[in-house]
């Protein structure tokens, strides 16, 4: 196997996992999981709201899931912690994943929205966004965005301090899409100060003053 088919099938097994751990753990808030090889096995990291559900009964529902990452996706010898998210509301798929709970309980899509949004701008998010597309109130399908103070769409910062995720759940009138964004605090962002321009025969006098100086 060539070294580029070897990151390929490592990818799309990892992405297996993590969709895996995302169906079995909604209830816990799954937030991601991280996959390091050892000498004596893998370490697996499952970052999650509510860690104790991810535990289970005395340590059962953890074996369980051990079992099946060796069984089924082949994962040597998993070693699994759990680790507890400090903010789950600034947390992108844990809202999302809540609004899609809130739909399967029967709450009403934009009450649930809102209800998201407004947790998320409580934790002191500087922004966040909420698309939730489908058969909303007719046939055909459609979406509608929800969207409360500032929200990065592109350049490279977005990449750092814009969370993002995507779930689906499925409802009586078909499959509901969630998409969340969070504009997360960040002091990298307040830092940016814009420098004032200055015309050249400024910059000249300037220059010339501290000479004589």
């Amino acid at each position: 196997m060539s070294i580029t088919k070897y990151f390929v099938s490592k990818g799309i097994n990892y992405m297996a996992i993590d969709e895996f751990l995302q169906k079995e753990l909604r209830r816990a808030g799954y937030a991601g999981v991280e996959i390091q090889k050892t000498p004596i096995g893998t370490r697996v990291v499952i970052y999650a709201e509510r860690p104790g559900l991810v535990i289970g009964r005395g340590g059962a529902t953890i074996r369980e899931l051990a079992r099946a990452l060796e069984s089924r996706f082949g994962v040597e010898n998993p070693q699994i912690s759990v680790a507890q998210v400090p903010v789950p509301e600034l947390n992108a798929r844990i809202m999302a994943n809540r609004i899609a709970m809130a739909l399967q309980r029967g709450i009403h899509f934009r009450k649930a929205a809102f209800i998201a949004l407004r947790q998320i701008m409580e934790a002191g998010a500087r922004g966040a966004e909420i698309i939730v597309k489908g058969k909303l109130t007719t046939e055909r399908a459609r979406y509608e965005k929800y969207r409360a103070g500032d929200i990065l769409k592109s350049g490279h910062p977005k990449e750092f301090v814009v969370d993002s995720a995507v779930t689906h759940v499925l409802l009586k009138p078909g499959v509901y899409g969630i998409k969340v964004k969070i504009f997360l605090p960040s002091e990298t962002i307040d830092d940016i100060k814009i420098k004032e321009l200055k015309l050249a025969e400024e910059q000249e006098a300037e220059e010339s003053g501290a000479a004589e100086a």
